[in-house]
Parts: structure tokens; C-alpha cells; sequence
């Protein structure tokens, strides 16, 4: 990467790493912070690029990559003076028992490579950076569970879009301009009733689903159930094309605790299309025709994240500074301190290797 910083009008449009590649291993952290912990995270979203760099390099085909998302409370409490246009508290759903929970999640680190090792001392780094300043909420250490199945058995994250269809997907443009670039995502940490499930006959299995198990074929129009799981999660536009999303769920699980899950991470320029989804599952369409999945599926978390651009995190390491450091002087995006100790943006390569 060059050693100069790109133009503020170039910077803003570069994202971090959504719509990255599947990887073999993955954690998913999740983070509170205490009060006066600000000054730390800002802190750590300047130095995150070098974290990055200095663990990818132990493996530069590692795939090393990290995502960081902002609850809404904790987007306030940095000082940027300004909110994206769809950041909220997630948006707990109670139907007839079902309930999506909304759960507590200032910071959400999703750390992918191809290597569990490899994510384990990235999030080691990033913890011990922060120290005292946050408490731990969740922590999941997802894998890959032989070829793209979850732990029911099915491949997931068939209908993924790819390429230019993906940064589509998850970019947010000149909707919300001052936050180009940047995305939401929802988590949810789901557990299944692996022998509720197992009990039940594949023909019905595949029913719930959508999906046939062995060949991974969507069934037709003609034979799939107005309830399966991949009819209510999918959403047409008005001039009929498909909403999308990027979902990089994976499958965990402690055997000894008899404890079976998918964190589902979903990736979207707006918050709007994955809360429908949602909906639909928990309350149905029509109100009543609810997923089946969640019949043995239960989800423990919920919160809503918002993933600013690249520059915009960088640069929120000095949001603020004019108010802790006392001076009565503002943060200007010329200074020198928007860029790294070298000159180059710190966070730059939070994906791991050079965008194509």
C-alpha cells in the first residue's frame, strides 16, 4: 500500500472487510464497555491495522481479517456528533413463545482466517489492548463443519451473493453519505435441540428447510412449504429482484455440555432487510406461518452493529480528542494524526491482503 493516505473523497468509500472470503475458523466476540472506557477503544481503532499486520504476518496465507461494529449506545458515547441513518437498539420480536432476545453489545470483533490459531491471538491482542476498560459478553469460536454443513446437517449460505453483488449488497452509498462505505450487521447466537431435530424424519427435515439434505437442491415452488426457513427468509424488491444479504454463519458447539449452535451474522447496507426476515420467521407470513426451524432453535443473543468504513474507524481515534485532551482545539482530518505512525492508514489492512 502506498505510504500516503488516500484523499479523504476516496477514503470514505473504502470498506472493511463484509464480504470477505469463507474461512475455516472464526471468533465472534462480543464486548461492553465501562464507563470512561471510551478513550481506550479509540485507542484501539488506531492501532488495530498494525494488530492485524503484525499477526498476519506469522501466515500471509492465513486470510486474516477483522470486522468491528458499533452498538448504538456506544456510537453516541465516542462523540462524532452524528448517527447513522439505520443504527438502533436491535429490535427484540415476542410471538406465541418464540422471541428473538435483544441482548447487550457495545463492540462486536468478527475474526475470520483460515487458521483457528491465527484468530485466537488477534482476539488475545485486541483484549489485552483494551484490558479493564470492557467486559466480555459473548465469545463463540465457530468452524467449518465438513463441506459447508450446520450442525443439522444442511450446507448453509448457499444463495450468498459474491463479488460486486456483495459490496452492493452491504455498502451503504449516498443514502447516508457522510457513512459511505460503511455496513450493519445483526448477530444471533443459536441453539439447537440436536436430538428433537434428529428424531424428526429428512423428508419433513428438508421441509423445514427448503432444501433437499444430501444434494443441497432448493426445492420447487410446487413441493416447498409456504414455512420453510429459505421461502420467509427470502425478499423480493418492488421491481422483483432479490434482496440480499451476506451471512457468514458458522457452527459451534461443547459436546461435554451437550451445547450445539449457528451464530448467525448477517451483513446488510441497511438494517431494514434482515429485521424483515426476521420477522417473518418469528411471527410468520401470514402472522402464525412461522419458521418450523425455531421450533428447535432457539436464539440466546440478538444485537445490531454498525461497521463504519475503514477511514471512519481509523479515524475515530481521535473523535473526541478536543474534549479529553482540554485544549479547546478540534481534531482536524489533515493533522498527521489521522494516519499512522508511517504515514499510512493504520487500518488498511484489516482485510488481511490488498483489495483487488
Amino acid at each position: 500500500m502506498s505510504a500516503d493516505p488516500a484523499p479523504a473523497s476516496q477514503a470514505v468509500t473504502i470498506p472493511q472487510p463484509v464480504s470477505g472470503p469463507l474461512t475455516g475458523a472464526a471468533i465472534f466476540m462480543i464486548l461492553t464497555v465501562r464507563p470512561g472506557g471510551e478513550q481506550a477503544v479509540r485507542g484501539l481503532c488506531g492501532d488495530l491495522g498494525g494488530l492485524l499486520r503484525s499477526v498476519g504476518f506469522r501466515d500471509l496465507n492465513g486470510g486474516l481479517s477483522c470486522v468491528v461494529g458499533f452498538g448504538s449506545d456506544m456510537w453516541d458515547r465516542l462523540g462524532t456528533g452524528s448517527r447513522p441513518a439505520g443504527l438502533h437498539p436491535f429490535r427484540e420480536i415476542l410471538a406465541e413463545g418464540r422471541h428473538a432476545v435483544s441482548t447487550p453489545g457495545d463492540l462486536l470483533f468478527h475474526i475470520r482466517a483460515t487458521r483457528m490459531d491465527l484468530t485466537f491471538e488477534l482476539a488475545t491482542q485486541i483484549t489485552s489492548r483494551l484490558g479493564d476498560a470492557v467486559s466480555p459478553v459473548d465469545e463463540v469460536h465457530g468452524f467449518r463443519y465438513f463441506d459447508e454443513r450446520d450442525l443439522l446437517g444442511f450446507v448453509d449460505g448457499t444463495e450468498n451473493p459474491a463479488g460486486t453483488d456483495a459490496a452492493a449488497a452491504t455498502t451503504i452509498g449516498a443514502e447516508d453519505a457522510e457513512f459511505a462505505g460503511g455496513s450493519y450487521v445483526i448477530v444471533q447466537k443459536y441453539l439447537h435441540d440436536l436430538d428433537k431435530w434428529n428424531a424428526i424424519p429428512v423428508e419433513q427435515q428438508e421441509n423445514v428447510i427448503g432444501r433437499y439434505k444430501l444434494s443441497n437442491v432448493e426445492q420447487g415452488d410446487d413441493v416447498k412449504p409456504s414455512y420453510a426457513h429459505n421461502a420467509l427468509t427470502s425478499l423480493t424488491a418492488g421491481d422483483g429482484s432479490e434482496i440480499q444479504i451476506v451471512r457468514d454463519n458458522m457452527p459451534f458447539g461443547r459436546p461435554s455440555e451437550g451445547e450445539y449452535g449457528t451464530y448467525f451474522i448477517g451483513y446488510a447496507k441497511s438494517p431494514d432487510p434482515i429485521e424483515l426476515m426476521l420477522t417473518n420467521m418469528f411471527v410468520g407470513l401470514p402472522p402464525g406461518n412461522y419458521d418450523r426451524l425455531l421450533d428447535v432453535s432457539t436464539a440466546v443473543t440478538g444485537v445490531l452493529f454498525f461497521v463504519p468504513s475503514m477511514p471512519l474507524l481509523e479515524g475515530l481515534a481521535d473523535a473526541g480528542d478536543g474534549d479529553d485532551a482540554g485544549d479547546g482545539q478540534d481534531a482536524d482530518a489533515d493533522e498527521p494524526g489521522m494516519a499512522g505512525a508511517d504515514g499510512s492508514l493504520g487500518i488498511g489492512s484489516l482485510g488481511g491482503a490488498p483489495a483487488d
